[in-house]
């Protein structure tokens, strides 16, 4: 038997808690990432920390949390009763010790397995967490979930709380950035579900009086309203509701116990089902469900005891039951909707009627696109039988998501060339590549018809499978992957104004990046340095001298597949397109992509310019 199969007890080995959680980081928090995606590793260590926090003001201690994120330092202080102080160092470094598994101290809990603390802990090159009570107080610092330091104080004028401060170890997350958008949105989630907390982030208080209504006051416009947003409340369930005038898909904000269950769960579909089951009681007709669900955009929270998530990470909810003595989720969901949101309609006949409008006038239009749609879904088969635009992923390959969905992602580019380089570079168990042929139609101000209509709109659809609702977007990532020069950001917006046309969900969501690319490559004998911007292409002559070789990259079917791999993998870096949320869509797609104005002319000079200088 050779030296590599054999197996003797030396290969058996027993890892403690902090070397688990750095060899398998994906466990306990999902994706690394670098911070340029909602949901990467940082902004996961931020929320554990946080939830502790939130978890001891719903339990009616402490009204303020105070936040700071300074470069790659992070803060979190909160005024709760503070962790008793003779298992501070126990709470964040052993496994499975908390006080969330007594149910009398924290009944409706975010975190209930007394692992989240404990990974922050080990993937942090520092960690400090200090605790204040009893006119006492007791500290320990970590490094790398290592004991360094841990101090008793007999007398403290502190206010009692939790202090936890720490820096993501570079070592797990590499060239990693918070990027305070992320962070602001999270924190507005934590404070519309907990009305009467005041969170203070780098000095800037977020509170929320109306909790859900206030969410999605800040996420549609006023005048994208169809009808003043519906807010119902119950024990354990709150639950807000309106129609976009200009949204084609349905748009949900979902939680269980404060969390924000991105990817949805047993409460959304219960919700889903709920909504069209009351509204078709109501009305006395057997409207279609998707022309119900057509435009809305809606929240719901509710608390479950000791729910079940299907990951660590906590993004869906995978409990059935809501615990005690009540029912099951759907059933709960169901009776709160059938008695409040029937009982508002009955209330309310102006809204009950401009609902009623909206449903009849999307069941006209379906009707009138299902010959177009047929087509456009049997010509989305048959290209994808052929394989001619998209180069799927395996996390795709069954019927279900695939637990690595947090990593899939659906390059979309520009040409033979610039694809084939992506599709023979790419990891082909979480990447796909769809191809663009040309530019894409500039569909500013044209109506949902469009998109079946256009081949490379409705392959774009199929492949993203966002038809009919975000919750099933088939990749979490969705990356404009086009050639840094002039052309190459026309075609990039044009997709992010098909985006915001049709299905503004994804940007709102996070879903959308544009992939950056070095612009140089410099070398010598001995090192590479593939540089972004001018500045940096300097900065590598400088080190590289005498001489070196420079290579100007000017598309990316130049680069080929050996070094594309660099910069699509480990090291790949993405810019989220974002919206401001004070951001009117239509007045930003009129500026960008309507007439031309003595406004926009000066704006695209003198932005040109800028990108000029880098590319030429």
């Amino acid at each position: 038997m050779s030296e590599q199969t054999k197996y003797t007890e030396d290969n058996i080995r027993s890892l403690d808690w902090k070397e688990h959680i750095r060899m398998r980081p994906g466990m306990y928090i999902g994706k690394l990432g670098d911070g340029s995606s909602p949901d990467d590793g940082i902004y996961i260590l931020l929320k554990e920390v946080l939830d502790n926090s939130i978890d001891e003001f719903v339990m009616g201690a402490g009204k303020t949390i105070e936040i700071s994120v300074q470069g790659s330092k992070v803060i979190v202080r909160d005024y709760g009763r503070g962790i008793p102080l003779g298992k501070v160092v126990d709470v964040v470094s052993k496994m499975n010790t908390g006080g969330k598994y007594d149910s009398k101290a924290f009944k409706k809990s975010v975190g209930l397995n007394g692992v989240g603390t404990k990974a922050v802990n080990a993937l942090s090159s520092y960690f400090r967490v200090e605790s204040s009570r009893d006119g006492k107080s007791a500290s320990a610092d970590f490094e790398q979930g290592n004991l360094v330091n841990e101090e008793f104080l007999e007398e403290t004028t502190r206010r009692k709380g939790t202090k936890v401060s720490f820096i993501p170890d570079e070592v797990i997350f590499k060239n990693y950035k918070y990027r305070s958008e992320y962070v602001v949105k999270m924190l507005k989630n934590y404070v519309y579900l907990n009305p009467g907390l005041t969170i203070v982030f780098n000095g800037e208080k977020y509170f929320s009086e109306n909790g859900l209504k206030d969410l999605l006051a800040e996420n549609i416009n006023e005048s994208d309203l169809l009808y003043p947003i519906i807010h119902l409340r119950g024990d354990d369930i709150e639950v807000a509701l309106t129609h976009s005038k200009t949204q084609y898909s349905e748009q949900y904000h979902s939680f269980v116990n404060g969390q924000n269950t991105t990817q949805g769960g047993t409460h959304l579909s219960a919700f889903r089902e709920a909504l069209v089951k009351t509204i078709r009681e109501f009305y006395g007709k057997n409207f279609d469900a998707s022309d119900i669900r057509k435009s809305v955009v809606s929240a719901i929270a509710i608390k479950v005891m000791e729910p079940v998530f299907e990951s660590q990470t906590k993004t869906k909810l995978g409990s059935t039951d809501m615990g005690g003595e009540l029912p099951t989720v759907r059933t709960y969901v169901n009776d709160f909707l059938k008695t409040y949101l029937d009982n508002y309609l009955h209330k309310n006949p102006e809204t009950a009627d401009k609902i009623q409008r909206k449903i009849l006038q999307a069941e006209r239009e379906r009707k009138e696109l299902s010959g177009i749609r047929k087509l456009a879904k049997d010509r989305a088969k048959k290209a994808s039988l052929h394989n001619k635009k998209l180069r799927d992923c395996r996390v795709h390959f069954g019927d279900t998501k695939n637990a690595r969905y947090l990593e899939s992602t659906l390059f979309i580019t520009e040409g033979d060339s610039a694809s084939g380089s992506i599709t023979k570079s790419r990891d082909v168990n979480t990447q796909a590549v769809f191809s663009l042929k040309g530019k894409p139609l500039n569909s500013y101000g044209l109506t949902k018809k469009i998109v079946y209509e256009n081949e490379e709109f409705n392959l774009l659809q199929a492949a993203l499978n966002i038809e009919e609702s975000l919750e099933d977007l088939r990749y979490n990532n969705v990356v404009i992957a086009t050639d840094a020069d002039v052309d190459g950001m026309h075609i990039r917006l044009l997709l992010i104004t098909f985006f915001l046309q049709f299905f503004p969900e994804v940007i709102k969501e996070g879903h959308l990046y544009i992939l950056q690319t070095p612009l140089f490559r410099v070398r010598n004998k001995k090192e590479t340095i593939y540089c972004y911007s001018d500045e940096e292409r300097v900065d590598a002559i400088e080190k590289l001298k005498p001489k070196p070789e420079i290579t100007r990259f000017k598309g990316l079917g130049e680069i080929s597949p050996d070094e594309f791999v660099h910069f699509i993998g480990e090291n790949i870096r993405l810019d989220p397109v974002m919206l401001d949320d004070n951001m009117n869509i239509e007045d930003l797609l009129s500026f960008y992509m309507g007439k031309n104005t003595p406004d926009r002319q000066e704006f695209i000079i003198d932005n040109l310019k800028v990108e000029l200088d880098v590319i030429e």
